[in-house]
């Protein structure tokens, strides 16, 4: 495992962390997109468990702009503040620059015929907006929010659901149906855009779930829901 630096078209230099699996790899690379902590151990562990499974993988830093390179975040008060601190300074037009420049080295490395983007939270909004805006031929958007509205730059000047049939690979968008961020009425327009576009998708949700139900150690925790998540999403990566 290593982190590699990657150039972006606005002239800034991108960190991510990269996972090589043991063999050959499988031909779609994948992008892991944190959620607001940054590329924290977490992060580091689902890009680790990917190269396992045989995709090369990276997580990028894309706080790049305003952060120390390696910088993540407690899942804490303070952490949450600064993650927001930043997620309030990263603005659509560079969330997608440095996708596409992750794609670009993705697509260079043998043997990746095409790439992938799997999200959590913030990240899966970025998930969400990368798969409208560039040719990502499948997405895993967990818990993705902020999507319906324009609460954060990356969903402005408008709503990043409104760009939905920009949408021209797979899309599987992963909730929980006790989530905070994410309620039922979003849940609904999200299912509608998806299906208006002719995307094709599965929305899956889980009852009794909250957000952020994916980690291990944290409250929301579920296992059942995380293991059926994992097996989606390697599904997803595969097909």
């Amino acid at each position: 495992m290593a982190t590699i630096t990657i150039p972006v078209e606005d002239g800034t230099s991108l960190p991510a962390y990269l996972a090589r699996p043991a063999a050959n790899p499988a031909p779609a690379g994948v992008i892991v997109a944190h959620e607001l902590f940054g590329v924290n151990p977490d992060i580091r562990g689902v890009a680790d468990d990917l190269a396992r499974a045989g995709f090369l993988t990276i997580a990028p830093e894309f706080y790049h702009r305003d952060a120390a390179p390696g910088r993540w975040l407690e899942r804490d008060d303070a952490g949450r503040q600064e993650g927001f601190g930043y997620l309030q300074r990263l603005r659509r037009d560079q969330a997608v620059a440095d996708v596409a420049a992750a794609l670009a080295w993705l697509k260079s490395e043998p043997g990746i015929e095409r790439v992938a983007v799997v999200g959590f939270s913030a990240g899966g909004h970025l998930s969400y907006l990368a798969a409208c805006r560039l040719p990502v031929s499948r997405t895993a958007v967990l818990y993705g929010g902020w999507l319906p509205g324009t609460d954060i730059p990356m969903s402005q000047p408008t709503p990043t659901l409104d760009l939905t049939p920009g949408i021209t690979g797979r899309i599987l968008y992963l909730v929980g149906e006790d989530d905070a961020l994410i309620d039922a009425g979003q849940r609904k327009q999200i299912a509608a855009a998806l299906a208006a576009a002719g995307v094709d998708h599965e929305l899956v949700s889980y009852p009794g779930v909250g957000h952020a139900f994916f980690w291990p150690g944290t409250p929301p925790f579920s296992k059942e829901a995380r293991d059926d998540a994992w097996r989606r999403i390697v599904e997803l990566l595969a097909s």
